[in-house]
């Protein structure tokens, strides 16, 4: 049975001179990934791409699958700082408007370098990625939490935990398809102006309920003298 290969570094760049290796080398991993697609990749490739030897490469990495995991955790630790600084900056703004600014800095971040991130993301399962892929989720569904527990009186659902795991659900599929199957003709910001709308409809606490007395009160007031002449016929 063939070893499962190593996906983790060989070692941490220590120095100005090594870090730049390294950041030369997955840039011209994500390079190579985008062009060529997982299966055609080769360290080969990315060592010639990146103007390095191959022997430097293994210094840090020592596989095509170390590589491409790197890549998704760097990814991922954008995206988490992402959103962690603009859940930092709706700290203290209205829900709806909050919920707006986070829904763009989701479509924002997706449609940052879109091609990579569909092979990195493709590949998450392949290189054993899917527990940092959790943690992150994990990290900001606490953080939208946090928020809504504050706001707990403005809010209609009454289940945090339902309703984190409803947007934080709903929140990634939506943006996914704003940032890549969105239509020509429909712009980014009506799109996610609806998507903060649908939302929002979600959120919003139910109308005061209507009194049945008050209906039938209202059924049984006698019309106004003008009401009385407009309800006749001309």
């Amino acid at each position: 049975m063939r070893a499962r290969p190593r996906t983790t570094p060989r070692k941490a760049p220590r120095q100005a001179r090594s870090r730049a290796t390294v950041e030369a080398i997955l840039s011209a991993t994500a390079q190579v990934l985008v062009r060529d697609g997982y299966d055609r990749t080769s360290t080969n490739k990315v060592a010639e791409v990146a103007g390095v030897s191959i022997g430097s490469l293994y210094q840090y990495y020592p596989s095509k699958e170390a590589l491409v995991a790197a890549l998704i955790e760097r990814h991922m630790q954008r995206l988490a700082a992402l959103l962690e600084t603009k859940m930092i900056e709706v700290a203290t703004a209205p829900v709806g408007e909050a919920i707006r600014a986070l829904l763009g800095a989701l479509v924002d971040a997706k449609t940052l370098e879109p091609r990579l991130q569909k092979v990195l993301m493709e590949q998450v399962p392949r290189v054993g990625r899917l527990c940092k892929v959790a943690q992150m989720d994990k990290h900001f569904e606490d953080l939208l939490r946090g928020y809504l527990q504050l706001r707990q009186e403005q809010i209609r659902p009454t289940n945090l935990d339902a309703a984190v795991f409803l947007l934080v659900t709903t929140g990634a599929a939506v943006t996914h398809a704003i940032a890549t199957d969105r239509p020509d003709h429909i712009s980014v910001e009506e799109l996610v102006d609806e998507a903060a709308e649908l939302v929002m409809r979600y959120l919003r606490p139910d109308p005061p309920a209507r009194d049945h007395d008050d209906d039938v009160q209202a059924l049984r007031a006698p019309l106004s003298p003008d009401e009385q002449g407009a309800a006749l016929p001309s």
